[in-house]
């Protein structure tokens, strides 16, 4: 780490701490050469999840879209918002342990609906009408049967 006083490169850290978010970890240093002290910031570096949506285009991942289409699945339903928010850090959470860093709108769906599935079984049944672009009542009676049968 260069100092900022005088430019040479070597100093040691004399204190270590993680931010008030746990985000960033602050270090102080002493540089070796002037015995001046500074503090540095250290964070991880993330790269952002891009999503390509179904006409191709790209946009970057935005998880309050996820938790938007979550709270109008469940609306009137009896589902905790903090269920909801585990489940977007869940989803989150994979997308980022992923190797991919360009994500198919289709695999953000599928995770939504199997986290959906397992907290509120109406809730994931008006998601996948949206989603999935249900045409008809049959469509419906086909992603319910489906349903029935995984119980």
């Amino acid at each position: 780490m260069k100092c900022p006083y005088c430019g040479y490169t070597e100093s040691r850290v004399i204190d270590s701490r993680p931010t008030d978010e746990f985000s960033n970890i602050r270090r102080r240093r002493e540089c070796l050469s002037c015995q001046k002290r500074f503090t540095t910031y250290e964070s991880v570096e993330t790269l952002p999840l891009i999503v390509i949506k179904k006409d191709g285009s790209r946009e970057m991942f935005d998880r309050s879209k996820i938790m938007n289409g979550l709270m109008r699945s469940c609306e009137k339903r009896p589902v905790p918002v903090a269920k909801l928010e585990a489940l977007v850090d869940d989803i989150e959470q994979k997308l980022s342990n992923s190797l991919d860093k360009e994500i198919p709108s289709s695999v953000i769906g599928e995770y939504v609906m199997d986290g959906l599935r397992n907290l509120d079984e109406v809730a994931y049944v008006r998601f996948a009408s949206v989603y999935r672009q249900f045409k008809d009542v049959n469509s419906f009676m086909d992603e319910l049967q489906r349903l029935i049968k995984e119980k």
